[in-house]
């Protein structure tokens, strides 16, 4: 039972990473006018989160790409809802 404790452990950990990773990444790209660890993980991204617009949604896409090898299509724009949906797209479509 410590053992399956100690993955989800380490599988919290690593998701806690990922996030304050991709929110650098938003933060560093974009250049926001905000601390990446004030950025919360449930906070949208549109409207009256963090107020991107659609230069940003190409400037976002390239950058996930780039960094993490995942592309956001047409298809993926639900996965823009949010920090979190950002990074869930991000966890399973990584290579």
């Amino acid at each position: 039972m410590a053992t399956t404790l100690d993955a989800v452990a380490e599988r919290a950990q690593q998701r806690q990473q990922l996030c304050a990773d991709v929110k650098e990444l938003l933060v560093d790209r974009l250049v926001l006018d905000v601390q990446p660890s004030h950025i919360g993980d449930d906070q949208p991204l549109f409207g009256r989160g963090l107020e991107l617009d659609s230069i940003d949604t190409l400037e976002l896409a390239m950058a996930v790409e780039e960094q993490y090898g995942v592309m956001i299509t047409d298809d993926d724009t639900d996965s823009l809802l949010s920090l979190n949906r950002l990074v869930d797209h991000v966890e399973a479509n990584r290579s």
